[in-house]
Order: C-alpha cells, then sequence, then structure tokens
C-alpha cells in the first residue's frame, strides 16, 4: 500500500489496511475515512478517541506527508467472517465543533473573522490561517447549538451581505479558513473514466421576493410581510417558478435587491466524474472540465496505487446559492 495509517503516533496499521475511502464534501465540516483493517495478535485494541493519521505522497510530488490529520478514531466495528476485520470511521478534528454545542451573543459590527478568534480563543483550538472576510455582520443570537451551525451562521451571512465564501478546514497546523475556488493553478481533469452531465429546472429560480416582518404590528393583529425587493429572470423561456426570501438581516432596499438577485438561477447543471485519484483535491477547490471552471462539491476517494476517485462539480454560482443563501 502506498499509503500509511498511523495509531496513536506510534502504531503502524499499514500492513493490515486491506481499504481506505477518503470523503469530502461542502455540507460537512469534518474530513473522513472509512478504513478497513484486518485483525493481528500483536496489534493494539483500537477505541473510539484515539488519534489517527493517514499519510500519502501528494500528487506530483514524491515526499510522504499527512493526508488526514490531526484525526480522530470515532467508530469501530468488528466482524468475523473466518478472518477478523475492523471497519473504523474516523474524521478530522473539526468533527468536535459539529458535535459540540455552545450559547453565543454577538454585537452588530463584528466579522466572521473575530468571531472564529473568539470561538477559537474560548475552545482552545489552535488556528492556522484565517483571512479577513471583512463584511461586518449583524447582531448574532446563538441558543444551544452547535459551534459549527454558529461559524456556518457566520459565513453564510458574509456570503448574503456581498462577501465571498468560505469553507473550514482543518489542517496540521490547526483550522484554516479557505476561500471558495482561491486555488491556484487549478487541476485540468482530462482523464476521466466517466462523466455524467445532469441538466435540470429541479432548483430553477427565475422570479424572486426578498420579505422581513413588518415592523408596524398592532397588539395581535396579522399582516403581510413587508416586500423589500422583486427580481425577475427568465421566466417567458423557463415559466415562473419564484422563490420568497425571507431575511431580517437585510434591511436597505440596495441590500435586498442584490441578495434577490443572486438567487435567481436557470437551468441547473451538475457534473459527476469518476477518474484516476488525485490525492489533494478537496471540496470547495476548482477545477478545469472542459474548458470549464468549476467548484468541487464533493469528492469520494479509494486510495490505492492507483486509486480512483468521484467528483461531484458544480458552477460557483451555483455553489454560492445552494450552500450559502439558502
Amino acid at each position: 500500500m502506498s499509503y500509511q495509517v498511523i495509531l496513536q503516533d506510534k502504531y503502524d496499521l499499514t500492513p493490515l489496511v486491506e481499504k481506505i475511502t477518503l470523503k469530502d464534501a461542502l455540507n460537512q465540516i469534518a474530513y473522513q475515512a472509512s478504513i478497513r483493517v484486518a485483525a493481528s495478535n500483536d496489534m493494539p485494541s483500537i477505541t473510539p478517541g484515539m488519534s489517527i493519521r493517514v499519510s500519502g505522497v501528494p500528487f506530483g510530488k514524491s515526499v510522504k506527508v499527512p493526508l488526514l490529520h490531526p484525526a480522530v478514531v470515532w467508530e469501530v466495528e468488528s466482524s468475523n467472517s473466518g478472518t477478523k476485520r475492523f471497519s473504523l470511521v474516523v474524521y478530522d478534528r473539526t468533527i468536535y465543533l459539529d458535535k459540540s454545542e455552545d450559547e453565543y451573543l454577538f454585537p452588530k459590527g463584528q466579522t466572521a473573522t473575530q468571531r472564529l478568534h473568539k470561538y477559537a480563543k474560548d475552545w482552545e483550538f489552535q488556528i492556522a490561517s484565517l483571512p479577513d472576510t471583512k463584511v461586518q455582520l449583524g447582531k448574532g443570537i446563538y441558543r444551544a447549538q452547535t459551534l459549527y451551525s454558529m461559524m456556518l451562521a457566520d459565513l453564510k451571512e458574509t456570503a448574503k451581505l456581498g462577501g465571498d465564501l468560505y469553507q473550514l478546514r482543518m489542517t496540521g497546523a490547526g483550522l484554516e479558513l479557505f476561500k471558495i475556488g482561491s486555488n491556484p493553478s487549478p487541476y485540468v481533469l482530462d482523464r476521466f473514466i466517466d462523466l455524467t452531465q445532469l441538466r435540470t429546472l429541479e432548483g430553477a429560480v427565475t422570479k424572486v421576493k426578498v420579505m422581513t416582518a413588518n415592523e408596524n404590528v398592532g397588539s395581535g393583529q396579522e399582516v403581510a410581510s413587508k416586500v423589500l425587493a422583486v427580481a425577475e429572470g427568465d421566466t417567458k423561456a423557463l415559466g415562473t417558478l419564484q422563490k420568497l426570501v425571507e431575511d431580517d438581516q437585510v434591511k436597505a432596499a440596495g441590500g435586498a435587491s442584490k441578495l434577490a438577485k443572486s438567487h435567481l438561477t436557470g437551468i441547473q447543471e451538475t457534473f459527476t466524474v469518476n477518474l484516476p485519484d488525485i490525492n489533494t483535491i478537496r471540496a470547495g477547490e476548482a477545477v478545469m472540465l472542459r474548458g470549464l471552471k468549476l467548484i468541487v462539491t464533493s469528492v469520494s476517494r479509494d486510495l490505492g496505487n492507483p486509486g480512483n476517485m468521484t467528483l461531484e462539480l458544480a458552477s460557483f454560482d451555483m455553489v454560492k446559492r445552494r450552500y450559502f443563501l439558502e
């Protein structure tokens, strides 16, 4: 096996590993591995909570480095059908942000970057790289929810207010904030085994109304929401597919108009590509496919020599609408 699996920084499980699958997606925070290991008499007992790392040689390089690290064994399942095997579910340590709850009250005017620094200080997790997201956010009132849901809400509000799109990632140096599609020199996908293209009106939006609760409501009186902005797209060709966006964070007419236009979308187009593994491609990165610059929304890879991977791809605008504006 061209990849290495190390448990607790001292036990080399590599000779016992039968299969490694890695999964990454924009709608999940933690990079995930599924590892199947054959049992041996001298192997250590594997239990949830143990540290583990997966290393390999990055595509186009010659030196082996950690690809999934720092990581934790989350689940252990054993089976015995003649040969005893262990199936491990492993996550990078951002999984703790998705499983831990807290409460925060943030004042108006902070950026997502400032709030991430606050989370990091309170929870004592290391930061590798946090670029300035620049956009000042509204008041944040977060009651009894996961840290990741709070962070994601900050990043979504940043996008809604016209800022860039960001994704949280765990690296060996700590947590980083990766700008979607910002990787230099996107890989050109030209050796694919199979390519599927889907074009559909499912999810299309040709008319948008941005609404907010009417503030002039009398006691016990029910009134219609206030319409802040209306945007219309290609209704003649595609028909009227209307979306109502309720957002009390956008008060100004200009901001509401920009938000309405950002939700307009025509025919939805996605690609599924199966090809030899390029083990450094992660969700959120840009790739080139037949002259189109697309964003990886998910990747599933079977490590090996050679390995293979399946990528789900979409345009930047579609990623913004699906993952940041909903």
